[in-house]
């Protein structure tokens, strides 16, 4: 109790709260924008960290992640343009409710389960972080292949066109990951004797054009108004969450849950535990027709599952100085600037800094609802802007963000090309979402599919032999076959059908 006690007095403070209120609203700012993501809120803050004590350094880091991250569905929903790829998971329902004027809805759910998967996903950062960190390190690269395998497959069978065509887009992303020299060989690749493609494509901007770009010349070609958010007072930000929390209680905690274990493990992050616990949540509900069409039930448990991530991502950079994500990776460094050396140790050296944090992530996720209730109702009012009007400061927007990745006039490029694919392959019916995941984890596939087979000396059934690895092989193989399955079964029924459509009528 001693130990809580000042780890209290560290936090509850004039001077810590107000860098929390600040750092929140900062957070917000940030994600709201296309192409100004978590990671870069969080390396922009960490210049102004170095003049603080360790508790609000944190603190400033932690509010700041945990708003960003939902501040990415804002211009998904309203704009359908994800400030961040895991919002790209769930873009299409966000931005389909605003359509049908349900757009305080959409973004009621996801204010309201990113505060409830990030509070799940503090709790179990607080009462099991080495439990869960002794089973992340078991996680090799043979684990690490199966999980993004499986990550990969959920954009294929979650995409609201047909399987084939969320193929075709998964490939797209998957080739353009392939572009430079940043793979197992160390060679060129598809440069053309480029001296930019060398670095190899930056997602940032190929997700700024894809949705973006794309979206801005639609309203070039089409001319066409978005559609006003319903203010009539009959949908509101918080007004349906309770009856969501009672209709998709399952969901919610499905979602926290696999955030949480998917952020725990070292490099894998929001992204991938949006789209798995997406494809999840379509995969075991009774209404997947819907999926993709404008229904909520998707947004809770994918929104419960980004910010539980965020928690989970602490586990393994706390408990043994390994970092869950870009965004822990650059905490770590902060930690070891402020003398708080992220390991064992640090629970028993400096428990009450410890306890100080773990106090943070709760207040963040709090202040996150009225904090989120002011941006939502602030943002909203982009809908009432013409787009003549609206999208030129869009592509201004977009080419910042696109230039500020690496300074360079090449990232630009990358968005209006990236654009252009976008626009022509939704005019040809093919997801964009799928494409996107695809040039996240292609790098990821192939590096520990190398490894792996490097290990194995070439041998396949090496990525059986350890447990882990086993089970999400075979789970994998498993969501693979579904689709076969199904289609062998209505080919069978249809067989047994036809002749009795050939008999003689009497």
């Amino acid at each position: 109790m001693d130990i809580l006690a000042q780890a209290a007095g560290l936090v509850f403070q004039p001077y810590v709260l107000l860098v929390i209120f600040a750092s929140a609203c900062f957070g917000l700012f940030v994600g709201a924008i296309p192409g100004l993501t978590a990671t870069m809120a969080t390396a922009l803050l960490v210049p102004i960290t170095f003049f603080m004590d360790p508790v609000p350094a944190i603190a400033a880091i932690v509010t700041a992640t945990a708003m960003a991250i939902f501040a990415g569905d804002i211009p998904g929903a309203l704009l359908r343009m994800p400030g961040t790829p895991a919002s790209a998971a769930y873009v299409e329902d966000a931005y389909l409710m605003t359509q049908d004027g349900r757009g305080d809805e959409a973004l009621g759910a996801v204010l309201v389960f990113s505060a409830i998967g990030g509070i799940f996903g503090t709790i179990v950062l607080v009462t099991t972080a080495p439990a869960l960190a002794e089973i992340a390190l078991k996680f090799s690269s043979f684990e690490y292949f199966w999980l993004v395998l499986l990550g990969l497959s959920c954009a294929i069978f979650v995409s609201p066109s047909s399987v084939t065509r969320g193929m075709i887009a998964l490939l797209i992303g998957l080739f353009a990951a392939t572009i430079g020299i940043d793979n197992p060989a160390g060679q060129p690749r598809y440069t053309f004797g480029n001296v930019e493609l060398l670095a190899g494509v930056q997602f940032i901007p190929a997700m700024i054009g894809l949705f973006a770009v794309s979206e801005v010349l639609r309203s070039i070609v089409y001319s066409k108004e978005r559609p006003k958010i319903d203010r009539s007072g009959k949908h509101t930000v918080f007004k349906r969450q309770w009856t969501n929390i009672r209709r998709y209680p399952i969901q919610m905690l499905r979602g926290s849950a696999t955030g949480t274990a998917i952020g725990a493990l070292p490099g894998a992050g929001a992204d991938i535990a949006a789209w798995i616990s997406y494809a999840v949540s379509k995969q075991f509900s009774r209404q997947k027709e819907k999926f993709g069409r404008g229904h909520v039930e998707g947004l809770v448990e994918a929104g419960a599952s980004n910010n539980g991530a965020v928690s989970g991502a602490w586990i393994p950079a706390l408990v043994f100085g390994i970092p869950g994500d870009s965004i822990t990776a650059i905490v770590i460094g902060v930690l070891y600037v402020k003398g708080m050396n992220p390991g064992p140790t640090v629970f028993i050296n400096d428990p009450q800094l410890i306890y100080a944090v773990f106090m943070v992530f709760f207040l963040a996720n709090i202040i996150m609802l009225p904090l989120g209730w002011v941006a939502i109702k602030g943002a909203s009012t982009l809908l009432s802007i013409p787009n003549r009007v609206l999208m030129p400061v869009i592509l201004l927007f977009c080419i910042v963000g696109s230039f500020a990745i690496n300074n360079s006039v090449f990232g630009v490029l990358l968005m209006l090309i990236f654009g252009v694919l976008g626009f022509i392959m939704e005019e040809n019916d093919i997801p964009i979402a799928p494409a996107i995941l695809g040039l996240v984890l292609g790098p990821m596939l192939e590096q520990n599919f190398i490894t792996s087979m490097i290990k194995a000396d070439g041998s396949f059934l090496a990525f059986f032999e350890r447990p882990i690895a086993a089970g999400l092989g075979i789970f994998t193989i498993v969501v693979w076959s579904i689709p076969i399955i199904l289609y062998l079964r209505r080919r069978w029924a249809g067989s047994e059908a036809s002749p009795k459509e050939d008999l003689p009528q009497g």
